[in-house]
């Protein structure tokens, strides 16, 4: 019964996050001053961003109004970010996300193993990451980038979701990954890093 609970209430946020992005426009110029603390550990266009920290640059506006929504309310618990988002309006999530968004994501600056990417890029392939996050994994609307992401960041997070320690909008990510071995979690975001 706690889970359809939760499920509801995810759902009645998602729902009220797209209404917050269609009602808005978001202005990066605003979004600027108020992504100053974010900036800090998620980086900025050509800065990457903390070890095990995703990058915003480049991220899809309706994915990271949506993830900031969830983490503001509470309903996503991500110990790091607790209170970070709590005097933010729905306006200023926008705005921050316009912000994000305009930057261009920051480059790997580590030399790609040629036999971990080949295998990753097969392991995408087969599991059809793309259908999703599209085939350059740029992601659209609320689905993320992953283009370009720390790598250490895309394994924990890949993890995660295998371990059912993190569900997105929908259970689709779990079920994917559910028992894929941690040598081919390692080679999917060795590959998705170095794009």
């Amino acid at each position: 019964m706690a889970d359809i609970r939760r499920a509801f209430v995810f759902l009645g946020l998602i729902i009220a996050a797209t209404a917050v992005v269609a009602q808005s426009r978001g202005d990066p110029a605003r979004g600027e001053a108020k992504a100053k603390t974010c900036a800090a550990c998620h980086g900025e266009a050509e800065r990457a961003p903390l070890p095990l920290t995703p990058s915003l640059a480049g991220q899809q506006e309706e994915f990271t109004v949506l993830q900031m929504f969830l983490l503001r309310e509470g309903v996503r618990n991500v110990p790091q970010m607790a209170g970070m988002l709590s005097g933010f309006s729905d306006l200023d999530l926008v705005d921050v996300a316009a912000y994000f968004a305009r930057q261009t994501p920051p480059r790997s600056n580590t030399k790609p193993d040629p036999g971990l990417r080949a295998r990753g890029a097969a392991l995408s392939k087969a599991m059809g990451c793309g259908s999703c996050h599209l085939a350059d994994y740029r992601g659209q609307k609320q689905v993320p980038l992953l283009s370009n992401q720390r790598e250490d960041y895309l394994v924990t997070s890949l993890k995660a979701y295998r371990d059912n320690r993190s569900t997105g909008p929908d259970t689709s990510m779990n079920g994917v990954l559910y028992r894929m071995p941690d040598g081919d979690i390692q080679a999917l975001a060795h590959y998705l890093a170095h794009q």
